[in-house]
């Protein structure tokens, strides 16, 4: 038999066998029922963040929708964005237009 005492501000603690047992984690919502025979604890069911899926449903969702860019055209990105993190530079300076810093520390990258 596993007791348990009622704390003074009205807390049990379940023994931690038991809450593994069950798979029972900080934050697990019970419902709480009275019975005949005392009071019965029935954990809610939880409510998953996100529907399930597959990554077929859900492959290219963020589709890009520019202007379609060459090979070469996305290497030189990669490699500017390479010398930029390099160079220390943080973005602070002026936007001249979406996408486009002008560093105030060096030259315009994109």
């Amino acid at each position: 038999m596993i007791t348990t005492r009622l704390s003074a501000k009205g807390q049990l603690v379940l023994p931690a066998a038991l809450r593994k047992a069950r798979a029972w984690v900080p934050g697990t919502r019970f419902e709480v029922l009275a019975t005949p025979e005392g009071v019965l604890l029935k954990p809610l069911a939880a409510v998953p963040a996100f529907a399930p899926t597959t990554l077929d449903a859900v492959f290219g969702m963020a589709r890009y929708t520019g202007p379609t860019r060459t090979l070469e055209e996305m290497n030189a990105d990669v490699a500017a964005e390479a010398a930029r993190r390099r160079s220390g530079c943080c973005r602070r300076g002026l936007r001249t237009r979406p996408g486009l810093w002008r560093c105030t520390a060096s030259r315009a990258v994109g």
